[in-house]
């Protein structure tokens, strides 16, 4: 696998307070990662550390198989836009102006992929409209022309759809999957958002305490959220046979209670194992969800 960021035992502590414990992530090439976890895990502090924001305290990380620690890192950084917390826009200037701010920044010759930008995320149109009259929406899609600025391979978006409304996460959401298809850009994506971040995601990363305690795929995923029926029963073992006769998919959670992951006709089973004498006491149709996932590895709603 190839990998664009990778981070070895890395560790942060400020003031004695471990906030990021050995975290080992591994972000694979022209994916979107979806970065998960709870408020104070350790996200905006990865995110810092990744954009040169923070240094490390222990460990090490590396971008295009670079370590942090080479002096080739500062070149290699140079291959991220980002946007950590809120976008860097200036207000009362338009999103053209906003972008040639940031080509003077980071000592770009001229102007000449601003229109190509601003055609890109959906603001070729707002001529001499200054930021503070843009929508919530708008300003997102522009901190990230901001961001793009320089041709980034890698693109970091810290709760990028954090307040807008329904058009507005589309829009972005849109965006995202153009740049990565079209444009073939990585994306480190943090958001509370999981319904939305499932739309688009291609693998997960579950951070909690501190630490990746789960990296996923979202095929691997997609195989646990198949629709399953739970049921309860009065006699595990016929019930166990004729599952087994019938070459019916499941697995044993307790002592009378299992989950059937094939399609089946409900009344028949209840027929067919009161005919062993085995009743279905109960059972019940679900179907696991990316935040269902997350609340089972972090252990309860509690946690969030």
């Amino acid at each position: 696998m190839d990998y664009v960021i990778e981070t070895k035992d890395l560790s942060k502590s400020f003031k004695k307070t471990d906030v990021i414990k050995r975290l080992n992530i591994h972000i694979p090439k022209g994916s979107i990662y979806g970065l998960i976890g709870k408020n104070g895990a350790g996200k905006t502090t990865l995110i810092r550390i990744l954009c040169g924001l923070q240094r490390v305290t222990s460990g090490s990380y590396s971008i295009y198989g670079i370590e942090n620690t080479s002096k080739e890192m500062a070149k290699s950084r140079k291959r991220i836009g980002a946007i950590v917390e809120t976008p860097s826009i200036c207000l009362d200037m338009t999103a053209e102006d906003n972008l040639k701010e940031q080509y003077k920044i980071i000592g770009l010759p001229n102007y000449e992929d601003v229109n190509n930008i601003l055609e890109l995320v959906g603001l070729s149109e707002t001529g001499k409209k200054t930021a503070n009259h843009f929508s919530l929406g708008m300003k997102q899609r522009l901190g990230i022309a901001i961001a793009l600025v320089g041709h980034p391979d890698i693109l970091i978006l810290d709760e990028p759809i954090n307040g807008l409304d329904p058009n507005g996460i589309i829009e972005i959401r849109e965006l995202i999957l153009k740049l990565n298809k079209e444009k073939g850009i990585t994306f480190l994506i943090s958001s509370h958002y999981l319904d939305e971040l499932s739309k688009i995601a291609t693998c997960y990363g579950f951070i909690d305490g501190g630490k990746i305690i789960k990296e996923i795929t979202s095929k691997e995923l997609n195989e646990k959220f198949k629709k399953k029926i739970e049921i309860n029963v009065s006699n595990l073992n016929e019930c166990i046979k004729y599952l087994d006769e019938n070459n019916i998919r499941y697995e044993v959670n307790s002592k009378n209670n299992l989950n059937i992951f094939d399609k089946i006709n409900i009344s028949e089973l209840i027929i067919a194992l009161s005919k062993r004498n085995c009743t279905v006491n109960s059972f019940n149709e679900t179907e696991e969800t990316l935040e269902s996932y997350y609340l089972k590895l972090i252990g309860g709603a509690d946690n969030v």
